[in-house]
């Protein structure tokens, strides 16, 4: 193993690299806002996640104050650990350096990867808590020792406490482990002590859900309502071809892992992969869902090519590079790389009317601080006794991260929302005379105030659509009851 390390290193490093300059760019994604938010009020859970991503918040603040750069050194740890996990899988799975380099290489390759470990969200955790959990299974098939099933078994736990689609992972291997050895494993107690230690580690956010009225069956009706409905069926697989050249290498993979003859004792993987997939295809999840299994395909596949390149292994090392270098021109579409104005020019975009339209997540980085330093202008100016009595009320939660995490080098109030789990998190003052609004219509805010004084329109050269346009008002004597005013949008929080 020690002759691989080298190998190893240089891929990671390389990664980790790549990942390090892009997390410096830009600001923090509205996603990002919301998850930092959370872990400022710890719990066993959130409306809209499990609790992992809000410890990973508080931690990130002890250690670096909420600096972009570390809290998004986060996600890129993940997404490393992802790429040494694919390497360890090749090795384990029989291959030698050059089935490790390509199964790093096609990591690297791997462009949404960019993307999902530059965010401080789930995403990236989830895949590296799937990785973990086939790497286990591998290295159980391999020795029969019962740790790794316990390891597996805390893998799955913790997966449950970052994201809920683990339970497709679990669904998956469960279904492929009947055909190791036509379902040996299911006589052993060990398999039911690792559920056992699965279900002890997810217990409390279950607790959670049921004292909140199962909140994550509400957020889901919402994502399928406003989200999920509108994907076509053939964009999930659709989207797996757009990324050719690493697809081939898993196909290679998955192949191997089903039907060639010197890696059968691993078809439960490759059985458990086709669960996974159709699974989430049926069940119509974004294509990002399915990324996690890759990482265990680009390994098979690599040692796949390996083996049949014995005899001239330098094709596999060029095969890396024609895997690699197409990825390369794409890298900064991804994670931000470029500075806004090279990007722009690298894009070929347009300026219309003051505005450049950026892609989407990139468009949710911009504004936020903008947004803030307004808010800030307009609480300084308020009497001293006035900021004692003022409440900040943000109408979405992107609005509301920005004050609450942005806000805290301005000193600012926390803000409140009506909207995911700010709601849950109240109202603040009901008898404050003096209210900000961010982002909240007219109509609504009238609706609450009688005295409403319109501050200024927000606009940003490269925000997003939604947040461009945006309505600042300074709100004097609600009339209505702010308690059952709150009360009262409880069905509507994912709205």
């Amino acid at each position: 193993m020690k002759k691989y390390l080298p190998l190893i290193l240089m891929l990671s490093v390389a990664k980790f690299t790549v990942q390090w300059f892009g997390n410096r760019n830009y600001g923090f994604h509205r996603d990002e806002l919301l998850h930092l938010s959370a872990s400022e009020h710890p719990a066993w859970g959130y409306m809209e996640f499990p609790p992992f991503i809000g410890f990973l918040g508080r931690l990130s603040y002890w250690l670096f104050d909420y600096s972009l750069s570390g809290v998004r050194l986060f996600p890129t740890l993940a997404g490393t650990g992802v790429l040494i996990l694919c390497c360890l899988m090749a090795k384990a799975l029989g291959g030698k350096s050059r089935s490790v380099l390509l199964s790093g290489i096609c990591i690297l390759a791997f462009l949404p990867f960019y993307r999902n470990h530059t965010l401080f969200q789930p995403v990236a955790f989830n895949q590296l808590f799937w990785t973990l959990g086939f790497y286990f299974i591998i290295k159980f098939i391999n020795s029969k020792n019962k740790k790794f099933l316990v390891l597996c078994g805390i893998t799955l736990g913790l997966g449950l406490l970052n994201k809920y689609t683990m339970l497709v992972w679990a669904f998956g291997v469960f279904t492929g482990l009947f055909f190791l050895e036509r379902g040996a494993i299911y006589k052993s107690k060990w398999i039911y002590i690792a559920g056992s230690i699965a279900l002890l580690i997810f217990l409390p956010n279950v607790i959670w859900q049921l004292q909140y009225d199962l909140p994550f069956l509400k957020h889901l009706e919402s994502l399928n309502r406003k989200q999920l409905n509108d994907v076509n069926p053939m964009d999930f697989g659709l989207t797996q071809l757009k990324f050719p050249f690493t697809l081939i290498v898993s196909v290679f993979g998955l192949m191997t892992l089903l039907i060639d003859k010197n890696l059968k004792k691993y078809r439960a993987v490759g059985i458990s992969v086709i669960v996974i997939f159709c699974s989430l295809w049926l069940l119509g999840a974004k294509a990002y869902y399915v990324f996690p299994v890759y990482p265990v395909l680009f390994a098979a596949g690599a040692v796949k090519i390996e083996s049949l390149l014995s005899k001239k292994p330098v094709l596999v090392s060029m095969i890396a590079l024609v895997v690699l270098i197409p990825s390369v021109f794409f890298i900064p579409e991804a994670t931000p790389l470029l500075p806004i104005e090279n990007f722009v020019r690298y894009k070929g975009l347009q300026e219309k009317n003051g505005r450049v339209e950026l892609t989407g997540d990139y468009a949710d980085m911009f504004g936020w601080e903008e947004q803030v330093k307004l808010v800030d202008s307009i609480y300084r100016s308020l009497s001293p006794e006035e900021q004692q009595d003022c409440v900040i009320w943000a109408e979405n939660y992107g609005e509301a991260g920005a004050v609450k995490i942005l806000g805290k080098k301005h000193d600012l109030p926390n803000p409140v929302s009506r909207h995911g789990s700010f709601w849950i998190w109240g109202y603040g003052n009901k008898n404050a005379t003096v209210w900000i609004s961010l982002g909240n219509e007219k109509p609504s805010v009238e609706h609450v105030f009688e005295e409403v004084e319109p501050v200024k329109t927000i606009t940003h050269k490269y925000a997003i659509g939604e947040e461009n346009g945006i309505p600042l008002y300074l709100c004097r004597k609600p009339k209505i009851d702010i308690a059952k005013w709150w009360d009262g949008y409880r069905d509507h929080i994912f709205d």
